[in-house]
């Protein structure tokens, strides 16, 4: 539960989808592209390409879906179920940064810059906290807790306008590599 990269200063209403995609695009950045033979996991809106692997699109999705009872239907959903389940660790992570550093929601008036230094500051203390405390107060409800797992929309904002068109960059790589995750997922049930 720490933070890799972080690139600071972007509008609050940027896309986390541009926003990487321009990460991704400026190698003065140093982005820590996944190592060979692993990828990233990306919500639906982010292309499936090589390194970033997406759930299938037009399935169930969110944890929320299958509450209730409700079991993953087929080898999509049976997918999708785990890459949510997986990534609401990138969820819990940024639950825990700003549940412990408050001024992150309430914004004093700062300068620019001061805002920018308060954010790579408390994801320092963050990673630095996560990995040299072994029992923390604010990790410890958030450790594999199904209960704290973010409901569908936490944290992700509608597509709307030319954020759509983003995912026109798609590799059939990362797609035969999801399918066969999910052969390897149906034969652990």
């Amino acid at each position: 539960m720490c933070f890799t990269f972080s690139w600071v200063g972007w509008e609050g209403s940027a896309y986390d989808t541009r926003i990487c995609l321009e990460a991704l695009r400026r190698e003065n950045l140093h982005f820590p592209h996944p190592p060979s033979g692993k990828y990233y996991l990306v919500d639906v809106r982010y292309p499936n390409m090589k390194g970033y692997l997406g759930p299938y699109q037009g399935e169930r999705y969110h944890l929320s879906d299958y509450r209730c009872g409700s079991q993953p239907r087929g080898r999509k959903e049976i997918f999708n179920h785990a890459h949510s389940y997986l990534r609401c660790t990138i969820e819990r992570t940024f639950g825990v940064w700003k549940n412990r550093w408050k001024i992150l929601s309430q914004m004093p008036n700062f300068s620019f810059s001061k805002q920018v230094k308060i954010v790579i500051a408390s994801m320092t203390l963050h990673n630095f906290i996560r990995i040299h405390s072994l029992k923390d107060q604010e990790f410890m409800p958030y450790d594999d807790d199904d209960e704290l797992l973010p409901e569908e929309g936490e944290n992700e904002r509608e597509i709307v306008g030319g954020e759509q068109g983003i995912n026109s960059s798609h590799e059939p790589e990362m797609d035969e590599e999801r399918d066969r995750i999910v052969v390897l997922l149906m034969h652990r049930e």
